[in-house]
């Protein structure tokens, strides 16, 4: 009986040695995963119906009521924030817009995000690869279901498109995978923000955004997948003089992308028009490399 033991103790002590690691998307979907019990048959697919806000209209072909629209992005005062996922340089990249509060935000987020950036964020690169009549159908067990409007292009500008989609819808809570109509190829399996998480920079701001006011002290949030996870920022002034730095460690790095923040303090005299940028230190010779830059109106100094 002692030699069981002894190899159990011995198990636990290698595996509590372990180090942890584990990387990161951003801030995940909420919506609990679905179970199933060992043994028992999947349940058929729930029908998907309109999501328009709207109350759904009863018929031999919608024996279900319609799943009720996306309804959790922050809201504030009658107003709705949604991030949006656009493309710069090939990758995706978020930024965010507030608009009236509307119980379809699926349907909201979709329509801003074929709108395009803001002249602001255009001139950082920012673009979309969306054409307008793209909507969502509706959302059921956690698998958001869109009509891509008719496209054509190569398949990488085909597939930034739908990452653009799954990042941008995913933010949801009740959204975890998306499905397209027409499907991926010739399989209409759902996808999620994993399937295209290669079409991240390596260093993803998600606050501040382009344009943005901000203020002393400024907390910045994003993802990253850096050298020893270290990621390094600092604060420009109107005159592209260098007024604040500070750095951070993500919370996994050197393969796996982790959450980031970090908090910079500066002085400014007056109201004035500045650039956060976020980088990494090159390990090679100390160069800021896989620099993002986001221009933003820096405050006075109360």
């Amino acid at each position: 009986m002692r030699r069981p033991l002894v190899a159990l103790l011995v198990a636990g002590v290698l595996v509590g040695c372990a180090p942890p690691r584990s990387g990161s998307l951003g801030p995940a979907p909420t919506a609990a995963p679905e179970t199933a019990t060992p043994g028992a048959t999947p349940p058929a697919p729930a029908p998907v119906t309109p999501a328009t806000g709207e109350p759904a209209t009863s018929g031999p072909r919608s024996p279900r009521p319609a799943p009720p629209p996306v309804t959790d992005a922050p809201t504030t005062a009658g107003a709705v924030t949604v991030e949006l996922w656009f493309v710069r340089d090939g990758r995706l990249v978020p930024t965010r817009r507030t608009r009236p509060s509307t119980l379809a935000t699926s349907r909201l987020a979709l329509t801003e995000l074929a709108a395009g950036p803001t002249v602001g964020e255009a001139a950082t690169g920012m673009t979309t690869l969306l054409p307008a009549g793209t909507e969502p159908l509706g959302v059921s067990g956690g698998v958001a279901t869109v009509r891509l409007a008719a496209v054509g292009g190569d398949p990488r500008t085909d597939r930034l498109r739908r990452g653009q989609v799954v990042w941008t819808l995913t933010q949801f809570p009740t959204v975890r995978r998306v499905r397209f109509d027409p499907p991926v190829a010739a399989a209409d399996a759902p996808v999620g923000r994993a399937d295209y998480a290669d079409l991240l920079p390596p260093i993803v701001v998600t606050g501040p955004t382009v344009g943005q006011r901000v203020t002393s002290p400024l907390t910045v949030t994003g993802t990253a997948d850096v050298f020893e996870a270290t990621v390094s920022l600092r604060v420009l002034d109107a005159g592209g003089r260098e007024i604040a730095t500070a750095f951070t460690t993500a919370s996994c790095g050197s393969g796996c992308r982790g959450d980031y923040r970090a908090v910079v303090t500066w002085r400014a005299a007056r109201e004035q028009a500045g650039t956060v940028e976020v980088y990494e230190v090159s390990a090679n010779d100390g160069s800021r490399v896989n620099v993002v830059r986001v221009p933003v109106r820096l405050a006075p100094a109360r």
